[in-house]
This record gives structure tokens, sequence and C-alpha cells, in this order.
């Protein structure tokens, strides 16, 4: 499968026969993301603007919103469908919310390490994947990045996966997730990045599903005795444009928007698969309990999603080869 914007052009033009009437171009775009200014996306999201900026001439720019101020992400994304906001940097959590096929992506195990799962979204089958989102989600993806591999931190030991049974564990609220935890027999818990670091502290939640990055940067350790190094999830990233402003753009502010947004979405792999080393060497000097384990290590857990979302992710085979083909 090959993938190209000009292809992906066409496929707007379908998706505005239903949008209706659409908005006249903007010159200063407004773009929502969930993540803290010091976060790798909200970098990666102003060094997006900054480009736009010189390449159009100052033509236009782009105002970037982290941490929420926009919303959550399911409020961004509906935000994207009506035109209110231009672009977002967002997780294909929300995204497989409404579109289930994306679920495809949090397959366990389906990437071994940061690397592989980089090559695995740089691939034209995930590629292909995006080319249906103007017309089941009103949003035109340009590209992916990462959040990393997800881990998870304790509260207390946890010396098998029968130690999460029970456990009120911190997800981001999308049926994936949330069905690989029911697996495990834990009780997942829906909670927003800013309530993490207090919900930890004050025994809200047990445990939480995180990324190293955060785990460091929000220090979310200071309340945990054990970090379980399991790389379980790749945590997908993509670049979405609102398809209303999109299809208002001319053909060359399309390519150059699209092309520069999927340029620095993608650099977040590359700042994942460099990076992740060093956070991960600093946790261990936190002196909290560091235990690596193996898909072994969950049982009938990854069967059971696999059974699960087989049905529901027509794409989860294809992906699956082609993760076979990039090891």
């Amino acid at each position: 499968m090959t993938f190209s914007f000009k292809g992906l052009a066409q496929g707007i033009a379908c998706a505005a026969l239903v949008l209706g009437a659409l908005p006249a171009a903007a010159t200063e775009f407004r773009l929502g993301l969930i993540t803290p200014p010091p976060h790798t996306w909200t970098k990666a999201a102003e060094a997006f603007g900054a480009e736009l900026a010189e390449k159009s001439g100052g033509a236009h720019s782009v105002s970037v919103f982290p941490a929420q101020q926009l919303g959550n992400e399911a409020q961004m994304l509906q935000q994207l469908q009506t035109g209110a906001l231009d672009m977002a940097f967002m997780t294909i959590a929300e995204v497989s919310n409404r579109v289930p096929n994306m679920g495809a992506f949090y397959a366990p195990y389906l990437a071994n390490d940061i690397g592989h799962a980089a090559a695995i979204l740089r691939s034209d089958t995930a590629k292909g994947m995006l080319a249906v989102l103007p017309q089941e989600a009103g949003v035109v993806g340009v590209g992916y990045g990462s959040a990393g591999m997800r881990q998870i931190l304790s509260r207390g030991p946890v010396a098998s996966a029968a130690d999460l049974k029970g456990l009120k564990l911190r997800i981001t609220p999308f049926d994936p997730i949330l069905d690989f935890y029911n697996a495990l027999g834990a009780a997942p818990t829906p909670m927003p990045l800013p309530a993490v670091y207090d919900a930890l502290a004050n025994g809200q939640v047990d445990a939480i599903d995180m990324d190293v990055e955060l785990i460091n940067v929000l220090k979310y350790y200071e309340h945990a005795d054990t970090l379980l190094l399991s790389n379980h999830m790749m945590f997908p990233m993509v670049g979405l444009i609102s398809a209303r402003v999109y299809a208002g753009l001319s053909d060359d502010d399309k390519a150059m928007i699209a092309e520069l947004m999927a340029k620095h979405v993608d650099s977040t792999l590359d700042v994942y698969i460099a990076k992740e080393p060093e956070w991960t060497e600093a946790l261990t000097k936190t002196g909290k309990t560091i235990k690596t384990v193996d898909a072994t290590f969950f049982g009938e857990a990854i069967a059971q999603w696999e059974t699960i979302w087989t049905g529901k992710a027509p794409s989860l085979p294809d992906l699956r080869k082609t993760a076979s083909e990039t090891q």
C-alpha cells in the first residue's frame, strides 16, 4: 500500500460533500494537546508552528495550547470535527474511541521496543489506516508520533500479574487498554494526566499505566515503590487537522501544512528512540524496585485481548504481519 498527500486530498473532497459549507482558510491556527509544556509532543508542536511561519513567509502561524487548555482529548476531537479547533496532536487512544480499527495499534506486544514501534508506525500499513479518518471522524491524519512504550508503576510490590488483581490502576480512557486490564483482573480507573500525581500521593489509585518520560518529568515515582518495565503496549500519537479547516485550504497550503506537520510529528519517534534509555536509566537511580517483565508475565490476558479485538479491528492481522516483517 502506498501513501501520498495527493491521495489524501482526494479523500478529503469526498468528506467535504458530507461536511457541507466550509469556513474560510485561517492564517492563525490553534493546535491543542493534553501534554504539559516540557513534553516531547509540545516541543514538536512548537517547532511545527515555527517552521510553518517561516515556510509560509509569515502567512500562517500556529498558537499551541498544551496541558488541556482547550479541553480533554474527547472535547478537542469534537472541536476538530466542527472546525472550532484547527489542529491537534492527539493519542490514537481517543481516535480509537471513534474509529475502533485504530485500536489495533494497542495490541499487547505488537512492538518489541520503541525502535520497533517507530518502524511499525512509519509503515505503509499504518499510514493506510489514516485514510478513513475524514469520513469516520471528521479529521485528517497526517502521520504518527509516539509517547513511548507503556510501563506499570505501583505504590506497592508486584511480584506477579496476580498482584495486579483488584488494584485501582490509572489508565487513559479508551477500550483497548480497558479490556487489557480487565482481563488481568485489575480495576482500571480512567483519569486525566493533571490528576495522576495527587491520586498516587493520596492513594486514590494504587498503580498507573504510563511511559517512562512522564514518570520522570512529572515525578510520579515519588509516590510509588515498584516499576514494572514491561513495554506491554506502544502508545502512538497522530497529527490531526480538522477536515473542515483542511478542505477550506488551497492545494498548496494543504500540501505544505500536512507535510510539515507530518515531519514534526514523526520527529517524536526519533526523540523517544534516543531518550527512552536515558529516562529508564534515570529511574533506576531513584531507589525504587525495578522489575523487567515480558509477555509471559501477563499470562492469558494477552490471548483474551486478541479474542476481543480481532473482530473489532480489521487491520490487526495486517499490523501483526507488518510487525513481524520489520523486526
